[in-house]
């Protein structure tokens, strides 16, 4: 398909302004000490109905035409930033190793994935689901995104709030990571199934199980979860292994001519094996993404090709990804107050007390454990992909879309908030289970205007970067 140079013009003009709005945004709200994902998302917001489309519809309506060669093209960076999030988030997995507080993380893990979906389903019981639903959803999968919902912790996020503060070292800081990476991976495989059962309700079931005739939702439930199960198993337990031996093997010439395309060129081959099996690609994309986490104390990135690939996701893929979703935030027509503060509040609640109860359950003070439930409590990019990717198969509506997005970021913002506040009244909080920061490592700190010193002048530049 050719384009003309009419269109080509009006495709770069739109990219170029969601990039500036995406990236104006995350700037602002760096320098506010908020997470920047949530200014790439107010980028995308101020672009779409809820600001612009108030102002002149008809320049909201040009961006993103229903149809046509620019709609086709920002779907397809759309998903493209989909799939780069996941893998990103992936990467960030390489932090799960912890070498003690078994007991913690197996009692909050255990408590912070029962409860929540217990509630969630208890909550989908209490509304009417034919309010949330959208036209490829259902009551179980409304019960199942409410579980998804509260449960689910965003590992960039609290990562970088944690790098801001200069506790990533820590033993509470690894114990967070690590029991949150148990959780994702879980909660992807749910995520699968109600994909899955999206398609089947839309009959447009691809790859195995569009060739598996089937008239039992039991059958088609079983099989998604053990293909998701089967598919994370094989590749969490050898991804890395087959990652390393085609680096050296049958693709070692592309590793050496450009290492970035060979990672790209696993990317993409995982994401195709998961289409294979009726999954979805996010999923190929997150398991690539911890075949090709590198184990590093301090989390540099040694590999040019990945330090090239993350790079590039961060400049473009990615923030214009969150700056769509912004845009498709419809705050005036979706946005339920009453439905969201609800949701606001029993999420919180359920998800605080649940971990909470297992940390102390694991022997932890009572501080100790409020604290961990606050920071389990952000949920940041993750939460964005599952209303992102949900609102998509069309299993859920505009007003729940909104209400998860809202969700993901206020919590994100309150957990942030929190554990500066925390820390400003009690910088011992930590100190006992970190290494000793020597001052001449804070030597050379540019401090903004009104800021207090602050140890995250140790921690490398590059590994503050991921603003997601």
């Amino acid at each position: 398909m050719s384009l003309t140079a009419a269109e080509v013009a009006k495709i770069l003009i739109v990219l170029t302004v969601f990039l500036l709005a995406a990236h104006l945004g995350a700037y602002v709200f760096a320098r506010l000490r908020q997470p920047p994902v949530i200014g790439e998302i107010v980028g995308g917001l101020l672009l779409g109905p809820t600001a612009l489309g108030l102002i002149a519809p008809s320049v909201a309506g040009w961006l993103i035409p229903p149809s046509g060669p620019t709609a086709h093209v920002l779907g397809a960076v759309y998903q493209l930033g989909t799939i780069l999030m996941v893998f990103l988030a992936g990467l960030e997995m390489r932090q799960s190793s912890l070498g003690a507080e078994r007991r913690t993380v197996l009692y909050t893990t255990v408590t912070g994935l029962m409860i929540p979906f217990a509630g969630g389903l208890a909550i989908a019981q209490a509304v009417d689901p034919e309010a949330l639903v959208g036209p490829h959803g259902s009551a179980m999968s409304i019960s199942l995104v409410l579980g998804l919902a509260i449960a689910v912790t965003s590992i960039p996020v609290i990562s970088r709030i944690m790098m801001d503060l200069g506790i990533m070292d820590s033993l509470f800081a690894r114990t967070v990571l690590t029991v949150a990476v148990v959780e994702d991976v879980l909660l992807y495989v749910v995520l699968a199934v109600i994909l899955g059962l999206a398609h089947i309700q839309a009959d447009t079931s691809y790859g195995l199980p569009a060739l598996l005739p089937s008239d039992s939702i039991g059958w088609d439930v079983a099989y998604y979860v053990g293909a998701s199960v089967l598919f994370f198993a094989v590749f969490l337990a050898g991804g890395r292994a087959v990652f390393q031996w085609l680096a050296t093997g049958p693709l070692s010439a592309l590793e050496r001519r450009s290492p970035a395309a060979f990672r790209l060129v696993f990317l993409f081959a995982l994401c195709l094996s998961c289409m294979g099996l009726g999954i979805d690609p996010i999923f190929g994309a997150l398991t690539a993404g911890i075949a090709m986490a590198e184990k590093k104390d301090d989390g540099k990135t040694v590999s040019p090709g990945l330090s090239a690939v993350r790079g590039f996701s961060l400049a473009f893929f990615v923030p214009i990804y969150f700056a769509l979703v912004g845009f498709r935030l419809d705050l005036v027509q979706n946005l339920d107050l009453v439905f969201f503060g609800q949701l606001f509040v029993l999420a919180c609640v359920i998800k605080f007390g649940s971990v909470w109860v297992g940390a102390r359950l694991a022997g932890k003070t009572p501080s100790w454990s409020t604290h961990f439930a606050v920071a389990m409590n952000a949920r940041g990019g993750p939460g964005i992909v599952v209303a992102s990717v949900t609102f998509g198969a069309g299993v859920i509506n505009g007003q729940f879309f909104v209400a998860l997005v809202l969700l993901s970021i206020l919590t994100s913002q309150l957990a942030g908030a929190w554990l500066t506040r925390v820390l400003s009244k009690d910088p011992t909080f930590v100190s006992s289970d970190r290494p000793h920061v020597p001052e001449e490592a804070l030597v050379g700190h540019q401090s903004l205007p009104g800021e207090p010193p602050s140890v995250t002048a140790v921690i490398p530049p590059e590994t503050r970067s991921t603003p997601h």
